[in-house]
Formats: structure tokens, C-alpha cells, sequence
């Protein structure tokens, strides 16, 4: 870069050079008209600029060496002196870029893939839109088999929900006339009918499945996320006044069953971790695209439940019950009331005991103790308990001292009960007999870890129909109504939980001739199938029944009997294990024989 500008200089100091001889040769051609004294000192003038000007030069130059940075004598310049290192180091600078472009082009074709894709898959919604659209101006029409069917596809789909049991119940003929729901999570889907393939918990393998179940919290996330204006529910804002986004992992639950002539109804409920209050959906999908029936907001944090229990004796059964009682409702859900309905005066004393051990520990008073004196009936029981509160309306849950339950039903309990609308029947998961499930261990795992949904460790109890959540008002209306005896035989003729020859009719909800073991919850049941309210039936995972003995008396009806053998064989194990009890003796009998033969195969 110094060459090149004292090359500059000395370039610009010979024009100058130049100019100054162009002055002398027009100085010569005046010589003629000037004396000659003139021309004397037109020559000192030219020798005088030409000497400043290389003194000039002179000087820049010195001035330029002596400035000019220190280099290491070893080291090549680049250009011509230092060719090899200048070629060098274009080429690594060369190479770095044809990467960074490279790596950029690379970013830019993928970016452009992904868009063609999304393009593409826009392109596909939006032509199936049009096609929607223009199904639903021109119309279908076709010939059922005995009416004719709406001419304009969206009537005819709402026509659909108007048909469906989703506003109001629908009178059934028996409790087999019910269609259950079936719930799930984002991973997981709870189910009825396993068959001899499918397990009681299990995720979703059928891609059609996966993306019906995707589809449908998509389409609730939408609902709440962009409500229509008609929607019971207030925008809220987030703790930065931003608008509040739902997402999939604010999915809590949800319940869908089809009703095969008309749709598949969702029930979707979803909550943000920092908020109280629910989010409803209700979605409905016609044998086509889902409808929105209705977006509502719960609030539950008021909703205290009377949790009614009836008890004979069993004190051992209770103080466990106890422990999952203040682990679960004193500790964690904190809006509970207990209501322990007891018969008899052998083991009183020792539940009293009980209940205020745990009233000093826990600082714990939402309690009632009733005292019987008579012999165990359990419709009397719950029926005297839901009697015993006067405090208004309030949510009841009827429990036995068997169940094991966790704070999530707690809220499942709140969220499909609706007073005047809705009583809510859960499945629970009966676990079979520790016993026999861990036979390979010395001793059974402790009661939590055995809470798992397997096919060889329990099953859902759809036969069961004790356990339920209910408003006090809706089973007091229920209560006075009459109940004829008809109603207490199932398909076929065949009696459950009372004789055939029984002539009474029922009232309070339940039968009361009904005594000890059995019957008596399916009454009740019938009654609720038989009126306006919605009946919802779903397995539920946090509710569970723990194995115990089980004694079938002597006093019990024939019919009560049977059923109660029945259950007790269906409690003790699973199919497998119970099949592995039955062939012990021919197992035993293999075993012998197969180390019989190799030790002798060992001794030749």
C-alpha cells in the first residue's frame, strides 16, 4: 500500500515536472520580444522549482521509510513478492464461503420443501371446504326407509344432535340399555370392552384411533381458543395481559361413546396448571364433520362433596380407609365431608376412635358419625346419610370402605355431576387378590403399588353400580317417586337382588328388603335410567376396589347367593392365574417329570 502512494507522489510531482517545461518552452518563445536581462532569470525561476520539487520528493520519502511498519524478514508479503501464501490464503477464504453458501442453500431447500407441504396440505382443506360447501348449497337428498331425509346437509346434521342423547336423557328399558363412555388422556385410552386382544389401559395402536382422538382435542383447543359469540364463557387474560392460549398439554380428560345411528359425542374438559376454574366442550361428530354444542366454563373450587359411607364392623377396612381419606381429602382437595353411616355396636367404639384420631392429627372436623342399631342394610345406609345433611344443596358421593380413590376422581365427580341434568356412574377397577397376582413374591407389595391397570391384576367393574356422584336434590326427587317390581328383572326374567315373588314397591331411592350383601345400588340405577336425567357410565383411573375376602352367608336369598359366588370368583384372579390354580396338580405333575429327565440325562 506505501509503494503504491509514493508511487502516486512521484507520479504527480513529474506532472508537475511536465508543466514546468511547458512554461520554459513558452518562455522561449518570447525570448525574441524580452531583453536580455529576462531571460537570465526565467532560467533561475525554472533550476529553482525543479530543485524544490525534488527536495520535496526527497523528503516524503524519508519521511515514508521511517513510518512505515516493522515486518518480519522471514515472512511473504502477499501479491507478487509472497505469491505462494497470498494463493493460499484465497483459497481457504474461497472454500469458507463455498460452505457458509452451501450450508445456507441447503437451509433454503428444506425451508422451501416444507412450505411446497404445507401449501399442498392447505391446498387439500381448502378443496375439501368447497366440496363442503358446495354439498351444502345444492342439497342431498336421498330415500330412507321411511321418511325422507332434509334436503340441506347442515339441518340434517343438527337434526342428528336433536336425535342424540346429548341435551337430555333418553328413557331406557334396563341398565343394559345404557351406552357407556370410554375415556382418555393424551397418551392413553381407558375402555370397556377388552375382548381377547385389548387391555383395560392401553394407548391408542389403530392410527384411525390416534387421529380421531387428535382430531377431536384440536377441535376443542380451537373452540376455546376463537369462541363464538353465543359460547358461556369470559375471555381471560394471561399474568401479562396477553390473550389466553389453550394447548394440548392443558388437556385434562375426556369421554366419547357412538351411539351407531347417529354420532360420536365428546365430552373434553381442559385446565391451565395456574388456574382454578375448567374448560367444557362438548363436541359432536354426525357421521361427518364435529359440531360444537357448547363451550362453557366450571368453576369447582367451591364444590364440596359429602362422601357417604356405610359400615358394619370392618374396622380394619376403615382405618386403611382413613389413610387414604387424609392423604387425599384433608391434605390435598380440602372441600370434603365425611358421613360414616354405622350399624350395630360391636366395633363403634373402635371408629370413633378412628374418626378422632384423625380430627386431632389433621385439625380435621367436616364430619358425621349416624349409629344404627339394626342389622346392615347398605340402601338404608346411604340412604339415612344423604338424608343427614341439611346445609343446602350439595354433591354426594356414595363409597364403600373397599374403594381406594384419588383427588382427580375428586374433581371427575364435580365435573359430571349436574344438578337437575346429570348423575355421573364411574367404573372402578377391582383389583384381584394379592395373593395369588404376586405369588412369585415373598410378600405383596404395599396397597399403592399395586394400583396399575393391568388384565392379571384387575378389571373394569361394569356389573357394579355402587359407587356414584349425585346432587342430594336430584336423589331426593328420585326418592319419592314409586319404583314397581318389574323393574327389578333383567332381560329374560332373570331376578337381580330381590325374589321373583316379591310384591313391594320401592321408595327412598332404594330397595329397603333388600338386606346384607347386594342388589340394592342396580335399583337406584334403573331409577335415574328411567327419568330425564343423563346417566354418564365411564371407566374411570382413579378409582379403584380393593380385594378382601369375600363370605357369602348362609341368610342370603338363592339369587343373592349366586351372585355373590359369582363375584367372589370374578375378584379372586385373573383367567390366566385362576386357569394356573385349576391345572396346579398337572403343572406339579410336568415339573417332576422334566427334572426327572434331566437328571438322568445328567447321571448318563
Amino acid at each position: 500500500m506505501e509503494i503504491l502512494i509514493l508511487f502516486l507522489l512521484f507520479y504527480n510531482l513529474w506532472q508537475k515536472v511536465l508543466t514546468s517545461k511547458e512554461l520554459i518552452s513558452l518562455g522561449k518563445s518570447t525570448l525574441i520580444r524580452m531583453p536580455r536581462r529576462g531571460l537570465i532569470l526565467h532560467t533561475r525561476t525554472h533550476w529553482l522549482l525543479l530543485g524544490l520539487a525534488l527536495l520535496c520528493s526527497l523528503i516524503l520519502f524519508l519521511y515514508l521509510l521511517e513510518c512505515a511498519p516493522q515486518t518480519d524478514g522471514n515472512a511473504s508479503l502477499p501479491g507478487i513478492i509472497g505469491e505462494n501464501y497470498g494463493k493460499e490464503y484465497y483459497q481457504a477464504l474461497l472454500q469458507e464461503q463455498e460452505e457458509h453458501y452451501q450450508t445456507r442453500a441447503t437451509s433454503l431447500k428444506r425451508q422451501i420443501a416444507q412450505l411446497k407441504q404445507e401449501l399442498q396440505e392447505m391446498s387439500e382443506k381448502m378443496r375439501s371446504l368447497q366440496e363442503r360447501k358446495n354439498v351444502g348449497a345444492n342439497g342431498i337428498s336421498y330415500q330412507g326407509n321411511k321418511e325422507q331425509a332434509p334436503s340441506d346437509l347442515l339441518e340434517f346434521l343438527h337434526s342428528q344432535i336433536d336425535k342424540a342423547e346429548v341435551s337430555i336423557g333418553a328413557k331406557l328399558p334396563s341398565e343394559y340399555g345404557v351406552i357407556p363412555f370410554e375415556s382418555f388422556t393424551l397418551m392413553k385410552v381407558f375402555q370397556l370392552e377388552m375382548g381377547l386382544t385389548r387391555h383395560p389401559e392401553e394407548k391408542p395402536v389403530r392410527k384411525d384411533k390416534r387421529d380421531e382422538l387428535v382430531e377431536v382435542i384440536e377441535a376443542g383447543l380451537e373452540v376455546i381458543n376463537n369462541p363464538d359469540e353465543d359460547d358461556e364463557q369470559e375471555d381471560e387474560d394471561g399474568p401479562l395481559g396477553e390473550k389466553l392460549i389453550f394447548n394440548e398439554n392443558d388437556f385434562i380428560e375426556g369421554y366419547y361413546r357412538t351411539e351407531k345411528d347417529k354420532g360420536t359425542q365428546y365430552e373434553l374438559f381442559f385446565k391451565k396448571a395456574d388456574l382454578m376454574e375448567y374448560r367444557h366442550v362438548t363436541l359432536f361428530r354426525p357421521f361427518g364433520p364435529l359440531m360444537k354444542v357448547k363451550s362453557e366454563m366450571i368453576d369447582i373450587t367451591r364444590s364440596i362433596i359429602n362422601i357417604i359411607v356405610p359400615l358394619a364392623e370392618r374396622t380394619e377396612a376403615f382405618a386403611q380407609f382413613m389413610q387414604n381419606f387424609r392423604d387425599v381429602c384433608i391434605h390435598q382437595d380440602k372441600r370434603i365431608h365425611l358421613t360414616v353411616v354405622y350399624f350395630g355396636k360391636e366395633g363403634l367404639s373402635k371408629v370413633k376412635s378412628i374418626l378422632e384420631s384423625v380430627a386431632s392429627e389433621s385439625n380435621f372436623h367436616n364430619y358425621t358419625l349416624v349409629s344404627l342399631n339394626e342389622e346392615f342394610n347398605r340402601g338404608r345406609g346411604l340412604n339415612v346419610g344423604a338424608r343427614a345433611w341439611d346445609k343446602g344443596e350439595v354433591l354426594m358421593f356414595f363409597c364403600d370402605v373397599d374403594i381406594y380413590f384419588s383427588a382427580e376422581f375428586l374433581n371427575s365427580c364435580r365435573l359430571n355431576a349436574e344438578p337437575g341434568k346429570k348423575v355421573f356412574y364411574p367404573v372402578v377397577f377391582s383389583l384381584y387378590n394379592p395373593a395369588i397376582v404376586y405369588a412369585n413374591l415373598d410378600v405383596p407389595p404395599p396397597v399403592e403399588q399395586q394400583l396399575v391397570h393391568k388384565k392379571d391384576s384387575g378389571f373394569w367393574r361394569d356389573f357394579g353400580f355402587g359407587m356414584t356422584c349425585q346432587y342430594q336434590s336430584d336423589f331426593l326427587t328420585i326418592a319419592s317417586g314409586s319404583f314397581p317390581v318389574s323393574w327389578l328383572f333383567a332381560s329374560g326374567g332373570q331376578s337381580i337382588g330381590a325374589s321373583a315373588s316379591a310384591s313391594v314397591l320401592l321408595v327412598s331411592g332404594f330397595d329397603m328388603e333388600v338386606k346384607g350383601w347386594g342388589g340394592e345400588d342396580v335399583h337406584l340405577y334403573r331409577k335415574y335410567l328411567h327419568s330425564d336425567l343423563i346417566v354418564i357410565r365411564t371407566p374411570v383411573p382413579g378409582l379403584f376396589h380393593l380385594w378382601h375376602e369375600k363370605r357369602c352367608a348362609d341368610e342370603l336369598t338363592p339369587e343373592q347367593y349366586r351372585m355373590c359366588i359369582q363375584s367372589k370368583a370374578m375378584n379372586e384372579a385373573s383367567h390366566s392365574h385362576l386357569g394356573m390354580l385349576v391345572f396346579r396338580e398337572e403343572i406339579e405333575t410336568h415339573l417332576h417329570k422334566q427334572a426327572y429327565r434331566t437328571n438322568s440325562e445328567a447321571v448318563g
